[in-house]
């Protein structure tokens, strides 16, 4: 077990270990989501550590196993170290519901790119999944929470109002988030997804209003972005903005940037946004500059960056 040290004790951080998983369901959400669900036989010994809980998979190279996949604290240097056409390839998502009971997780796949034969390893492996398919996870090995779990959001007390946004990549999150909201939250959620047939019925609190955009072939985030701002509007009035942002090069530097809980300077409002780093750059703008909203009750996320894998 690892530990750092915390004001007035020990906060027991989690060990991150591979969970060597098969796929037991298969599930078509609708056209560009599909959910898989997991299991294995140490799941019931999964951490989950809050709402938007990421892992990564551990997929193995076409014509390889899971037995490449390398295990225990050095996992990281081994995989560096291993030949390309062995390497199991790791990508990050988002674990959609846990079930400790069942030993299953759910996790659900954006199908990005197949039609036109540009789909990433991990959507070509939803894609054909079936029961039985064996993959690896990597997980925390005990319950917690926050960030050395994985997990982001982390609003803080004072915010009584919500504004969540992303596009298609962060769809499982916010689903995950406003699944697990009290029930007299209020906010607003704007979704940016390829097509109308892409919404999906979620139980959320009656104070949450889910907005779906429909893209249907507009450049990314060309809804998303004035969606945001139509519902700052709703929530508050325009602001000035104070706060001085860097200007963060998306090509070269990771957008990630998320206040602790008890931050000062916290506002009513908390934003949180992920998806396409460009655009989540501008929401960022928009809230912080236009909207006044501190920095400290904005979390925003760059999943990915148009063009590149």
């Amino acid at each position: 077990m690892t530990s750092t040290a915390v004001r007035g004790g020990t906060e027991h951080r989690p060990l991150w270990r591979m969970f060597t998983v098969e796929v037991a369901r298969v599930q078509r959400l609708c056209p560009n989501f599909v959910r898989l669900t997991f299991t294995g036989e140490h799941l019931d010994t999964f951490g989950a550590g809050g709402a938007d809980q990421r892992i990564k998979l551990a997929l193995p190279q076409p014509g390889r196993t899971v037995a490449d996949v390398p295990d225990g604290e050095d996992w990281y240097q081994r995989w560096l170290a291993m030949p390309d056409p062995i390497r199991p390839v790791l990508r990050t998502y988002t674990v959609r519901a846990f079930r400790p009971e069942r030993r299953e997780l759910d996790v659900d796949f954006v199908l990005h790119g197949l039609d036109s034969g540009h789909g990433g390893p991990a959507s070509t492996f939803a894609a054909a999944a079936r029961p039985g398919d064996v993959i690896a996870l990597l997980g925390p090995d005990r319950p917690g929470s926050g960030r050395p779990w994985g997990c982001e959001w982390a609003p803080p007390s004072e915010a009584s109002r919500l504004v969540l946004a992303g596009d298609e990549t962060a769809v499982p999150a916010i689903g995950s988030i406003l699944e697990a909201l009290p029930a007299d939250a209020r906010g607003i959620a704007c979704l940016e997804v390829p097509s109308p047939a892409d919404r999906q019925e979620w139980a959320v609190p009656a104070g949450v209003d889910v907005r779906w955009l429909a893209r249907d072939g507009a450049p990314h985030g060309a809804l998303l972005e004035p969606a945001v701002g139509g519902a700052l509007d709703e929530l508050r009035t325009r602001g000035t903005g104070t706060a001085v942002l860097d200007d963060v090069d998306v090509d070269t530097t990771a957008l990630w940037e998320v206040p602790e809980r008890g931050e000062p300077g916290a506002d009513d409002l908390y934003g949180w946004l992920a998806g396409e780093a460009a655009v989540i750059k501008r929401l960022r703008r928009l809230l912080v500059n236009d909207y006044g909203i501190p920095r400290g009750s904005v979390a925003f996320m760059g999943y990915w960056r148009e063009g590149r894998s």
